[in-house]
């Protein structure tokens, strides 16, 4: 039973290796804006209004929080079973492909509220394909999913980028035609001071899957399960679960996680597939992650901070180069990385994981015929 005294020693485990993490990044800010010859405070001042300070700067922050709010969560559920999904990247570029492929197939009378939910469900069945692939590879052949996930990547990018443009694309472009329904809505049709800004309902979708992973992770047998593979798959196998369904559901909700952020750019933003269009978001979810405590509601916050450091990298951009908050964004992550225990633990289990693949490929190719 938890006393008081646990309650605030756990809160302060969770939240003192981020805190510790954005001080360390404001110190080595401001070392590199006076390096600039730049005061911190003006180039501080500018980031907070360019994007907390005005109706567009706020829309900007929230869209592209609302990605990374999706790949995020795809690695942080994967993570809490034990897994290290690297394959975000693919799985949310797919989810927005298979959101535009249904879009465009749907006919234009198709009202908003069927086709929006349509196209959602595709993105991530779409997602979820291409998370349990791995999956299953690691399931049924014992396959690291880390270099899986990696190596899926270009694969689906490629395909991807191929059925574009042999099949689907505008001439001299690479994307698709505007989808004919399924399009989301923008927060400026209903709210007018975020006129001009790329923020839309999705924002709503990414805040829901956030409370239903945190339901599902905390609030039900499966979730139960999933986090009791992650800490021992041996004592959990021993008490009945059965680890490889696990894994393999795991991952299937991890992809489609990662494919649900992929509506944002393709119904909410363009209404159209584009090439490229995920922009290392899947990447950067890992991140997310990792900062947010692999919990769901430390993902959103995450979110909003590494969404802030994007959209205040164009605000300062006019005094100081914008690449000054890749650096604090890099900086956050390793301070991050290197005072969590679990995301050490996760880290080394990943690299042993790689190691342990190298070791079997190489054994396999030296044995003798």
């Amino acid at each position: 039973m938890s006393t008081p005294s646990m309650n605030r020693t756990r809160w302060l485990d969770a939240l003192l290796p981020p805190l510790v993490a954005l001080a360390l990044a404001a110190v080595l800010g401001d070392l590199l804006i006076l390096s600039f010859g730049e005061s911190p405070a003006a180039v501080w001042t500018l980031l907070v209004k360019g994007t907390w300070g005005n109706a567009y700067g706020i829309g900007q922050v929230l869209y592209k929080a609302t990605t990374l709010t999706c790949t995020g969560l795809a690695f942080a559920l994967a993570g809490r079973a034990g897994l290290f999904n690297v394959g975000a990247e693919g799985q949310l570029a797919a989810g927005g492909f298979g959101a535009a492929l249904l879009g465009l197939l749907l006919p234009s009378s198709v009202p908003a509220l069927l086709a929006v939910p349509l196209c959602v469900v595709a993105a991530m069945l779409v997602g979820a394909l291409v998370g349990a692939l791995p999956g299953a590879l690691r399931v049924r052949f014992g396959a690291s999913e880390v270099i899986v996930t990696i190596m899926l990547n270009f694969i689906v990018l490629a395909l991807l980028n191929w059925i574009v443009s042999a099949k689907l694309h505008l001439p001299e472009t690479l994307r698709t035609p505007d989808i004919a329904a399924g399009n989301v809505p923008r927060l400026a049709d209903a709210f007018a001071m975020f006129r001009g800004s790329a923020v839309n309902f999705t924002v709503l979708f990414a805040i829901a899957a956030a409370v239903a992973t945190w339901w599902y992770l905390f609030r039900t047998r499966g979730g139960y399960e999933l986090r009791a593979v992650g800490l021992q798959p041996e004592a959990a196998e021993y008490a009945g679960v059965k680890v490889p369904r696990v894994l393999l559901v795991s991952m299937a909700i991890s992809g489609a996680l990662a494919g649900l952020g992929g509506v944002n750019f393709v119904l909410g933003y363009k209404g159209y597939y584009e090439e490229g269009f995920a922009g290392g978001a899947g990447f950067l979810g890992i991140a997310v992650a990792l900062v947010g405590r692999n919990h769901p509601f430390g993902i959103l916050a995450a979110a909003l901070l590494f969404g802030t450091l994007s959209q205040g990298g164009l605000a300062v951009n006019a005094i100081v180069p914008k690449q000054l908050t890749d650096i604090l964004t890099a900086a956050v992550i390793l301070s991050v990385a290197t005072a969590v225990p679990e995301v050490q633990k996760q880290l080394r289990a990943a690299a042993a994981s790689v190691t342990a693949s190298r070791t079997k490929t190489g054994n396999a190719q030296g044995a003798p015929v």
